[in-house]
């Protein structure tokens, strides 16, 4: 089940900006112009069946509508300012977007993580070792509490290495102009390092 749904005020709001009367929405649904006023005015939803056609005739994407919010794809490369990573809380899913996106798992709509400094039961030990940055951690691997990935992130893409409980919190990444690394607690979130900068 989804966690929100399309409101009224954005179905209004893009009807309007497409400079579509009511009447003009409600022909191309197939449905009458009072729904369409009964959506807009938070007295009825849009059934689920009509969220495709409604989407398309607003110009916008299903998960769009359904967030209020409109992506535009303007196919940058990879950036590290722009770049987010999600976990899903119900099956452990680790989804990475290049930009602004909307991401949805088992239902939720996921917000994108946001990375504290390390703290002393979070840090991230990044050594060279050669042409690779060998990466560990000091830090529980119970089935409880653990470590979930390990990612390391530059101005052209990231690498990544999931992790598991009562596994070695350790990896090793090539050296690739890395900007960050990181490391995603179940418990308490994502930590962040740089290279050079370990405590």
């Amino acid at each position: 089940m989804m966690d929100r749904y399309v409101t009224g005020a954005v179905i209004r709001r893009l009807r309007e900006n497409k400079h579509m009367t009511q009447e003009k929405l409600a022909e191309k649904l197939f449905v009458s112009s009072k729904t369409i006023s009964k959506w807009e005015t938070g007295h009825g939803f849009p059934d689920i069946s009509l969220l495709e056609a409604l989407a398309k005739e607003l110009d916008i994407s299903v998960i769009e509508l359904l967030s209020g919010e409109h992506i535009r794809n303007r196919n940058r490369s990879f950036h590290i300012g722009k770049g987010k990573l999600y976990v899903c809380p119900v099956c452990g899913n680790v989804i990475q977007s290049s930009g602004e996106a909307v991401v949805s798992c088992c239902g939720i709509t996921l917000p994108p993580l946001e990375a504290e400094p390390c703290d002393p039961e979070h840090e991230i030990r990044v050594e060279r070792v050669e042409n690779e940055y060998f990466v560990s951690a000091e830090h529980p691997m119970t089935k409880d509490h653990y470590l979930s990935f390990f990612a390391a992130v530059s101005d052209h893409g990231i690498q990544f290495e999931k992790l598991y409980p009562e596994g070695n919190p350790e990896t090793r990444f090539r050296i690739d102009r890395i900007d960050a690394v990181y490391a995603y607690c179940n418990r308490h979130g994502l930590f962040r390092v740089k290279p050079g900068k370990t405590r």
